[in-house]
């Protein structure tokens, strides 16, 4: 059984940075796309950044050039360093592990971010 575990979020002022961290169990993180998402009040959860095996990134638009998303693959965990945060970052945010080749993904519990003066 796959458990993702996200920790980081919390409550930082605009401008200011966060960064989230996302630890996975067992043994297919390596084969596994990986991805950050959010979810804010009464909307629908979205896509933040995603890595592949390989290291390719993409990004959703309205986070490009301030947030990054990295892994390591050693420690099974993968990162999002957020900066220059904003109001309309405050969000439930999530983790996910698509495994390559499988029909089955796996969420974290999910970790809150609110930016507030």
């Amino acid at each position: 059984q796959v458990q993702l575990v996200e920790s980081g979020g919390g409550l930082v002022q605009p401008g200011g940075p966060l960064r989230l961290s996302c630890v996975a169990s067992g043994s297919i993180f390596k084969i596994s796309v990986m991805g950050w998402y959010r979810q804010a009040l009464g909307k629908q959860r979205e896509l933040v950044a995603r890595i592949t095996i390989g290291g390719s990134t993409n990004y959703a638009d309205s986070v490009k050039g301030r947030f990054t998303i990295s892994r390591d693959n050693a420690k099974n965990t993968v990162y999002l360093q957020m900066n220059s945060l904003k109001p309309e970052d405050t969000a439930v945010y999530y983790c996910n592990l698509a495994p390559t080749g499988w029909n089955k993904d796996y969420w974290g519990q999910g970790t809150q971010v609110t930016v507030s003066s």
